[in-house]
């Protein structure tokens, strides 16, 4: 009998295989796949823009590369659309790459996480461009997870056990645990038995369900997404606590980024919900529309960082 964890591993090994396949059958029409030794995909939207130089939209790996792939196709279309240029998606797998990206100028924008914001913020190269709107909100919370099955019910229980973090910058998949512990006078080094990453909340959240790991924090939005697209999968977990809410994962641009083309960024982004074409890649997003930025909804983030990581 296959164990879930080898069908898990499999499956991760397979997307490469499955983007590799479009890639090679797909027509040279919107939208193709093109891989290189620099990207693990790259998403290309050919239009009336053919011949000018891509908008480069990097995603941080919130979700699996797969998930990630398919969700942001008709934004690439949209965006191609609005600014005459084609578009193109960058993915990397941990989010300090995709910091790295903006810092460089190798992405015009990205979609990061409030804890890889307030880093490339406060290093002063990340500016916010603008925020999504979910369930009428613009916050979501860190949900740590276990075992429905198990015997553990809050953080405190998983003293000694096997822990899942996301990604060393998340906010949710990783500080809000460690300024928890550091409130309580621990850390995870000494406070977990094992901690390990798997660089997306939907491989946190299955590593859990699989028994791969005792406990793991993760992103609400995607727990919820997954209750609403596999309910059978997130049976088998309970919430054994939930954060207070935090500013949810922005767009950002750096700052030196040309104005003309921040503009017109902001304007296609704020414009979205008014668009057909926006209103598909919304629908894809699961978002509702976007807004202009507000930087007082990451106070919250920026206060565990600077204690957790020793800002001054």
């Amino acid at each position: 009998m296959r164990s879930p964890a080898s069908g898990w591993l499999r499956s991760l090994v397979g997307v490469m295989g499955a983007l590799l396949l479009l890639g090679a059958c797909a027509p040279r029409s919107y939208p193709y796949v093109r891989l290189n030794a620099d990207r693990e995909g790259a998403v290309v939207a050919p239009g009336p823009g053919v011949g000018r130089l891509p908008l480069r939209v990097a995603v941080a790996p919130v979700i699996s590369p797969r998930v990630t792939f398919e969700t942001y196709i008709p934004l690439l279309d949209y965006l191609a659309d609005r600014l005459d240029r084609p578009a193109e998606l960058l993915q990397r797998r941990t989010y300090a790459e995709i910091n790295d990206l903006i810092r460089t100028g190798q992405a015009d924008l990205a979609f990061v996480c409030g804890g890889a914001f307030v880093e490339g913020e406060r290093e002063g190269y990340m500016e916010l461009l603008a925020i999504p709107q979910i369930n009428g909100a613009t916050t979501y919370h860190a949900l740590i997870i276990a075992p429905a099955d198990s015997p553990f019910h809050r953080l405190e229980d998983l003293r000694g056990r096997r822990f899942a973090f996301t990604d060393p910058l998340s906010n949710s998949g990783r500080l809000y645990v460690q300024y928890r512990l550091a409130r309580m006078g621990e850390n995870p080094g000494g406070f977990f038995g094992e901690t390990f990453f798997t660089y997306s909340h939907d491989n946190s959240i299955r590593a859990v369900a699989w028994g791969l790991a005792d406990g793991a924090s993760v992103d609400s939005l995607v727990y919820e997404t997954l209750l609403l697209n596999e309910p059978e999968l997130i049976a088998r977990l309970r919430v054994i606590e939930r954060s207070p809410p935090f500013g949810v994962p922005p767009v950002v641009v750096h700052p030196g980024l040309a104005p003309p083309l921040k503009q017109a960024l902001r304007e296609a982004f704020l414009t979205m919900d008014q668009d057909p074409r926006g209103k598909k890649a919304l629908a894809m997003l699961r978002v509702e529309r976007f807004l202009p930025p507000d930087p007082t909804i990451y106070e919250g983030i920026r206060r565990m960082a600077a204690e957790v990581r020793g800002w001054p």
